[in-house]
């Protein structure tokens, strides 16, 4: 679908404080793409996800059958954490406190809170999390916890369940990038924190479009 505005924007520029929309895709600049780590977040970790025992199996099982039990196929909403490799848009919006991340699939935000409160003891378990965020130089580092149970990361099925604790650590190295190293410390789910780096594609002179899921929805007719 054609977007208003182009879609080049000079990479090596300055890079000032606040993001723009992003989107993880080298090359093209014509082209909105997924991210290498999609299909699996872990993609280029020695040995891949560190994998409790009780999970093994699970992803497995979600891989070998094409992720048809997904939630993001049955229209739920993304986890910020995925929603960093998927072919859609997000929109940043910057204020002196409240980062809101404004995603085109199905009209969805996340906020983060970015004057460094503490997060909540026993936050109510939602999609995005409860979001904390302050600034170390000229990084965002942002600590989330309060996700719910068995919320998918990527296409084979890994997930982050309530006992997460994910931290974020977004730099702008340059105009047209962002990159955003995510650490999972999960031991529900995971043997050991693990440690990503998901490179963003920065495009400016567009607009988020409506994206809804249900609209002409015609996959889940054919899982059944």
């Amino acid at each position: 679908m054609p977007r208003p505005g182009g879609l080049s924007s000079p990479k090596e520029a300055a890079s000032p404080r606040q993001p723009q929309n992003s989107n993880d895709s080298p090359g093209d600049q014509s082209n909105i793409r997924a991210s290498r780590q999609m299909a699996n977040i872990g993609v280029d970790l020695p040995g891949g996800l560190p994998y409790q025992p009780w999970l093994v199996p699970i992803v497995k099982e979600r891989t070998d059958n094409l992720a048809k039990d997904d939630p993001h196929i049955r229209c739920l909403p993304d986890n910020f954490v995925r929603a960093y490799g998927m072919p859609h848009l997000l929109k940043f919006v910057h204020t002196p406190n409240l980062l809101v991340m404004l995603n085109e699939l199905n009209a969805g935000y996340r906020q983060v809170f970015t004057d460094a409160r503490p997060l909540p003891e026993d936050p109510n378990p939602t999609w995005q999390g409860y979001s904390s965020g302050k600034w170390s130089g000229d990084t965002l580092v942002i600590d989330t916890i309060g996700l719910r149970d068995d919320t998918w990361i990527d296409w084979n099925g890994s997930v982050v369940t309530q006992a997460a604790k994910v931290r974020e650590q977004i730099r702008r190295p340059d105009f047209g990038h962002l990159e955003i190293q995510v650490t999972v410390d999960d031991p529900k789910a995971y043997t050991k924190p693990w440690t990503v780096t998901l490179k963003q594609r920065i495009v400016v002179d567009t607009e988020l479009i409506d994206e809804i899921c249900l609209e002409n929805e015609q996959s889940l007719q054919h899982m059944k």
